[in-house]
């Protein structure tokens, strides 16, 4: 198939960044085996196409909340939120501007700590983790941060005022939350694995 070049007026409407490959590993994996988000520790995860076996968040669907408004609250819809993925770089900062000494995962009910990718919650939507072990999964979107994060947070931490915390938090987290993500390849994860990162080809979209 031709690389045929782009017209110029058509080019001017759109930018194309070529996809790459990062490397990352697991610092830590945690399980939300309550009817609580937030998670545990754990050394291994195993995986279905529904997600992570005995997790809170586990489904091939999901309930509508206030992240979907264009459904009614409660419609059964695709669970492409069966994995909270986070980065510790970004865990500190946001502890670092709430002014706390830390912020545990677990508090933030994450499944996987990745550690190694700069900047892990802007990566692109489409994004495939290729896991050692054979497990693939794939990012669907940043995952917005929320006052019931931030109350389990201010809870945790001890903070004085737990509502003051619990509005803090998502204006300190906002594009440091971690990533939301599916099964594509089910199997087994484990503290320490290695991990691939493919990250698409990406382009803005801006139309006259």
């Amino acid at each position: 198939m031709l690389d045929l070049p782009i017209p110029p007026a058509r080019e001017a409407q759109f930018e194309i960044v070529p996809g790459r490959k990062l490397t990352a590993r697991i610092a830590g994996l945690y399980l939300a085996a309550t009817d609580h988000f937030e998670t545990a520790a754990v050394s291994s995860l195993p995986l279905g196409f529904d997600g992570i076996s005995g997790d809170l968040h586990r489904g091939p669907t999901r309930r509508s909340g206030s992240r979907e408004p264009w459904y009614p609250r409660g419609t059964e819809m695709r669970n492409e939120r069966q994995l909270s993925i986070v980065a510790p770089d970004e865990v500190a900062l946001v502890a670092q501007r709430i002014g706390l000494a830390e912020i545990k995962p677990e508090w933030i009910g994450a499944n996987i700590l990745l550690d190694g990718i700069p900047h892990l919650s802007m990566l692109p939507s489409g994004t495939r983790l290729f896991f050692k072990g054979g497990v693939t999964v794939k990012v669907d979107a940043q995952n917005g941060p929320c006052r019931y994060a931030g109350k389990q947070v201010a809870m945790r931490a001890g903070m004085a005022d737990e509502e003051a915390g619990s509005l803090l938090f998502p204006k300190a987290a906002k594009r440091l939350r971690g990533l939301v993500a599916w099964v594509e390849k089910p199997g087994t994860l484990t503290t320490g694995e290695e991990v691939s990162v493919r990250i698409p080809e990406q382009w803005i979209y801006r139309p006259a």
